[in-house]
């Protein structure tokens, strides 16, 4: 929850408009602003202090007790010009909320942490549990110093600078340099310099009998970790049987180790080799192993075998648990650009620009958003007509174990990379979409409301599809009298497929029907107009231009093409 204090009118204002566009996640809080900052500071995990930094120091001074637990806190000055990030840049996540209430008030993120000023990530940014010298490395990063890199467990890390050097594991001795480890084993980071990523690497797969105590399911899982040289921090999920989702014992050890608790069918387990099977769990539940396969299931190398807990009262035990090390993999994000214009570029498709180590994109789609990659971005880029070649490249560098980002304009489900990285992949890679604005949504925009019944969009290109399909296409959406967004609508080598598609509409719609044309939707050379099914001149069309073509029930109102949801609406119009 994000706590909002206020002082003045325009604070307030300000204030309000934050919490109109968040509502379920900010609360106002009124009265005295030091009581307001106090209960805030203490009930919520992030606060907007709509006051004077020097103001909210003193405040919040007192408040403070650690970076790892306070909360971030961001001030916007009186005129909305500033959002500043004031406590908790990185570990209260104020940077960030910093950029977001700067996008929704239209104020300049001010962030003075050293990592993010100069596009470095910050260890403790990197989505992993962090521990050692994350001051000393951090300076180091800044400093340009050279950096070695282990990675025991490969996991798709942000780009790290060029002088982050990858060495094999175990090849660097503590003291010899700064050095990043990441790796799930129980280390001595070596005092200063140092510091260790925990991945969430390591399933535990429990077993539990009706009525196990928590802290005996906690024990085991913890002692088995321990004796077997494992970071309890790199647990990514206890596993077990459906059987067992709701057994507290299981559900409060997850509870307190952070931790999701997954679970599997009785006949999936049955269907895991395993090395320790037996009567018990296949009698009870319906399969020889819980612990042990529930751990497997998804694969991995099994670290510690089924082990039984050990009871102080010499009762028979009522947990078991195994421990598997998961492999890496890769993280593929196809990454949706939206039509050109900055604003329009997602949140969402930023942070994953930035997470990326490796970025795969047509040329021109890269010197877009070439300025928004961390230094050290490896970029795979390539010209028109490589689009498979490009999906290849980019799931080939996700199966390395590297966090990569394959970038297409508009949506990239729409016409774009999507397609061909999907058919590439396979399980063995996470696949992340992000959405984006496409072609149609925007020109639709520019345009008026032409999308405000059924439509449908339609590529004119026969490069990839033959064109008595796409014709048929045509003539069922002419039939059906649905809006048409034709997408590829006009090349040099394709002149004749856009007035073959218009004739087949003309001849289910009248010579007025609305037609809306936009060429480079969003981008600084941007141009629009609204003409008609017989004005249209199809020499005026090309590749950068989308033609939207009305029902029978789109009008031209005031200029703008505007489909209504009902056909009553038409009735009463005419």
């Amino acid at each position: 929850m994000i706590g909002l204090i206020s002082a003045t009118a325009a604070g307030a204002a300000a204030r309000d408009r934050l919490a109109a566009a968040w509502p379920d996640r900010t609360r106002v809080y009124e009265g005295p602003v030091a009581d307001a900052v106090r209960r805030a500071f203490g009930e919520c995990s992030q606060l907007v202090c709509f006051l004077a930094t020097g103001a909210v120091v003193r405040l919040v001074a007192p408040l403070l007790s650690d970076k790892a637990s306070d909360p971030g806190v961001v001030c916007v000055d009186e005129g909305g010009r500033f959002a500043v990030s004031l406590v908790g840049g990185h570990g209260g996540g104020a940077n960030e909320l910093a950029r977001a209430v700067g996008r929704l008030l239209g104020a300049e993120p001010v962030v003075t942490t050293a990592t993010d000023a100069v596009g470095v990530p910050g260890l403790d940014t990197l989505g992993l549990p962090v521990e050692g010298d994350v001051a000393g490395v951090s300076r180091a990063l800044l400093d340009g110093e050279p950096v070695a890199l282990e990675l025991e467990s490969t996991w798709p890390l942000p780009a790290l600078p060029s002088h982050v050097l990858p060495s094999r594991a175990g090849s660097a001795v503590p003291g010899d340099g700064p050095t990043i480890r990441v790796t799930d084993r129980l280390i001595d980071t070596g005092g200063t310099g140092e510091v260790v990523l925990r991945p969430p690497s390591l399933v535990v797969g429990v077993g539990a009998s009706k009525g196990a105590p928590v802290d005996e399911v906690l024990g085991l899982v913890e002692g088995a970790l321990a004796e077997a040289g494992l970071s309890v921090a790199s647990v990514a999920a206890l596993a077990t049987v459906d059987a067992k989702a709701d057994e507290p014992g299981i559900v409060g050890a997850a509870e307190r180790l952070g931790v999701p608790v997954v679970t599997y069918s009785a006949d999936e387990l049955a269907g895991v080799e395993v090395p320790n099977p037996s009567a018990a769990p296949l009698a009870a539940v319906g399969t020889p192993s819980v612990a042990e396969a529930a751990a497997l299931v998804g694969g991995g190398e099994l670290l510690v075998p089924k082990r039984k807990s050990a009871r102080a009262d010499g009762a028979p035990a009522m947990a078991t648990c195994a421990v598997v090390r998961r492999p890496g993999r890769g993280r593929l994000a196809v990454v949706g650009l939206g039509p050109g214009a900055r604003d329009l570029l997602t949140p969402r498709a930023e942070a994953e620009l930035r997470r990326a180590s490796v970025l795969v994109g047509l040329d021109q789609y890269v010197d877009q958003i070439r300025d928004l990659l961390r230094p050290g971005t490896r970029i795979l880029e390539s010209g028109l007509g490589a689009e498979e070649e490009r999906a290849r490249t980019a799931v080939a560098e996700a199966r390395k174990g590297q966090a990569v980002a394959l970038i297409g304009s508009g949506d990239a489900g729409v016409y774009a990379m999507a397609s061909p990285a999907l058919a590439e992949a396979s399980d063995d890679i996470d696949v992340v979409g992000v959405p984006g604005v496409t072609a149609a949504l925007a020109a639709g925009a520019i345009l008026g409301a032409p999308l405000g019944h059924d439509h449908v969009s339609i590529s004119l290109s026969d490069l990839h599809t033959p064109w008595h399909v796409i014709e048929r296409r045509v003539r069922a959406a002419a039939e059906a009298d649905i809006v048409v967004t034709f997408y590829n609508p006009r090349s040099r080598g394709r002149d004749w497929q856009l007035p073959k598609a218009l004739a087949i509409l003309g001849a289910h719609r009248e010579p007025t029907t609305p037609v809306g044309v936009v060429r480079n939707a969003s981008r600084p050379d941007e141009s629009s107009r609204v003409t008609t099914l017989a004005g249209l001149d199809p020499t005026t069309v090309d590749m950068m231009t989308v033609v939207t073509v009305g029902n029978t029930a789109t009008r031209n109102i005031a200029g703008r093409m505007v489909t209504p949801r009902g056909y009553r609406w038409q009735e009463t119009a005419q």
